[in-house]
């Protein structure tokens, strides 16, 4: 009797004690690794607003998920060294700022699911298999919009009537810059424009390119998109004004620091939108079931103080049509 008393309570007390002690496992806090090829300065506004994506959600960084962030500034050869540092760290996810970050990690890891931020052209550079079905670990939000620097020709050309030449800044390692260069072209061919391209693959060639800008009498400057010139933009506006030159960017970040316009697609919104990304695949989804999607929101910056400080006078006509005017 005595022996079926211990051993109903020993059965009692397992029965206690072991739903207690899964009750008392913590719970798994995500990591979600972040690469990014500039500074988190350069950044920053872009990784806000990714985490105010999250936020939307349901995620508190710190509370209960983790950003692991790595970024290269600007240092193109640092991408595949950090983005094993992160696979080396297990995240569940990692959110790539840009295509030039997006190649690293791709071949630092095909069991890591990728999340890109905006990548010009994943399907030609072989990203991914389609929008419609990635394949792979890579999924996320894609810019495909070339076209847009022959929009931001245009506009140059509406504000400055004589326009003739202009400089056109780029980062040939870019993905997607010879698509962009094309479209300028069939552009500038339209308007009678005559182009200078001007390959910037570092920080330092910045200065060079204004120069040669000067000497091949560039009434303006049309910036394409790319890493460097984004995390040197501080660099770019001020030589852009210290020339008089005028300059059309492709983000808002080079107007708000002082350049003259920008028109483009809106990464912050991107960004915003890759936080549902990671959403959906620490729920469970694969990212070879998640459609790449495409911008949804552009954004049209003027700067009137830069406008005064290179001497151009901006039409009434696309003064009205800007989403944003900074005064």
């Amino acid at each position: 009797m005595i022996r079926r008393i211990v051993i109903s309570l020993l059965a009692t007390v397992l029965l206690i004690t072991v739903p207690l002690a899964e009750a008392q496992q913590p719970k798994k806090i995500p990591r979600i690794g972040y690469l990014t090829a500039s500074s988190l300065s350069a950044n920053a506004a872009r990784i806000e607003a990714f985490r105010q994506g999250l936020r939307e959600l349901g995620y508190v960084e710190g509370k209960n998920i983790v950003i692991e962030y790595r970024h290269a500034e600007g240092k193109f050869d640092r991408l595949p060294a950090l983005a094993a540092e992160l696979v080396r760290l297990k995240v569940d996810v990692i959110v790539t700022a840009g295509p030039t970050s997006t190649r690293p990690a791709k071949e630092a890891t095909v069991t890591i699911s990728i999340v890109m931020a905006f990548d010009n052209d994943p399907v030609g550079s072989g990203v991914v298999a389609s929008l419609a079905r990635p394949g792979g670990n890579i999924t996320g939000l894609a810019t495909l919009s070339p076209e847009l620097s022959g929009k931001r020709l245009e506009l140059l050309k509406e504000i400055l009537s004589k326009l003739s030449r202009v400089a056109v800044l780029g980062t040939s390692t870019t993905p997607g810059t010879a698509q962009e260069l094309k479209e300028a072209e069939l552009a500038a061919g339209a308007f009678g424009v005559k182009l200078q391209h001007l390959d910037v693959v570092s920080p330092k060639d910045i200065e060079t390119a204004f120069r040669a800008a000067s000497t091949g009498h560039a009434d303006a400057v049309l910036v394409l998109n790319s890493a460097i010139l984004l995390s040197q933009r501080r660099q770019l506006v001020d030589l852009a004004v210290k020339s008089r030159l005028p300059a059309i960017y492709n983000v808002p970040e080079f107007v708000e620091d002082g350049g003259f316009m920008s028109y483009g697609v809106s990464f912050i919104d991107l960004h915003r939108r890759a936080a549902t990304y990671v959403d959906k695949i620490l729920k469970g989804a694969k990212p070879a079931d998640l459609p790449v999607e495409q911008p949804r929101k552009f954004d049209f910056v003027i700067n009137l103080k830069a406008a005064k400080q290179i001497g151009v006078t901006i039409p009434p006509n696309v003064l009205a049509r800007a989403d944003k005017v900074i005064k």
